[in-house]
């Protein structure tokens, strides 16, 4: 059975908040978090490298700091700092749970996945914490990455009972139910999925194959002209050409 998993844990924006010694400090600090996260955002790394290099010279206890410098790190491919700064962030403050949700994503992309799901437990078992779905769908798909597909789908389950339009719950589903051969209500999760976000190459293939065990051979072909026009160099067009020429 083909198959083309390209989804990515989803990572919870992380917001400055100060604690530190010394009030002047603190602020100074605060601030510089703030300006790395948002440089960050705007794909500015180099900026905001240099932000939360001071805002941690300013305040080497900042929790904050070290998340995001964390979250900088693994972008940067740096993994073993990334992994310092997240450790030491939960150290200096073990009550934030986007950051075990965000260690916990990170944690998975290294294979380390009883770990990563230690994680997302402490986050998931967060009442006060708006974003379990979140820590719920990324322990899912790194159940899914571990090949324990019963609690993937728990998992999920849990997720879009938290919140029903969840696109990447909705999408997982949908993928897992079409590796199970559940094509029928594969297709449901993934109706769901598309009144919840836009397509792209990924989610085209995988509408692509749902359809084409339906024997759905014109919703399977829209999808596929989609796929081959608007993504033409993705990975998932080119699994596309190979299942073409297989036919």
């Amino acid at each position: 059975m083909m198959r083309l998993l390209r989804a990515s844990l989803v990572l919870v924006v992380l917001v400055a908040v100060g604690c530190a010694s010394g009030q002047q400090g603190r602020e100074a600090s605060r601030i510089n978090t703030q300006l790395g996260v948002n440089y960050m955002q705007q794909g500015n790394l180099s900026q905001a490298n240099e932000s939360l290099d001071k805002a941690l010279e300013q305040d080497r206890r900042n929790p904050e700091a070290h998340a995001a410098k964390a979250v900088l790190a693994e972008r940067l491919g740096e993994y073993d700092d990334a992994d310092h700064h997240y450790r030491r962030s939960l150290r200096l403050d073990d009550d934030q749970s986007s950051v075990r949700n965000n260690y916990g994503r990170f944690l998975c992309s290294q294979g380390r996945y009883d770990d990563a799901e230690e994680q997302f437990q402490y986050a998931i078992d967060d009442s006060l914490y708006q974003r379990r779905h979140v820590a719920l769908a990324n322990a899912g798909l790194c159940a899914m990455r571990d090949g324990r597909e019963e609690e993937a789908e728990e998992y999920l389950r849990r997720a879009l009972q938290h919140e029903s339009r969840f696109a990447p719950a909705l999408r997982h589903l949908a993928e897992l139910r079409y590796d199970n051969g559940d094509y029928l209500s594969a297709r449901g999760y993934y109706q769901r999925l598309m009144e919840q976000q836009s397509q792209n190459a990924a989610t085209l293939w995988l509408g692509v194959r749902i359809e084409n065990a339906l024997d759905n051979k014109d919703e399977a072909a829209s999808y596929a002209l989609r796929l081959r026009s608007d993504y033409p160099d993705s990975e998932e067009a080119q699994a596309l050409r190979r299942m073409d020429r297989d036919d």
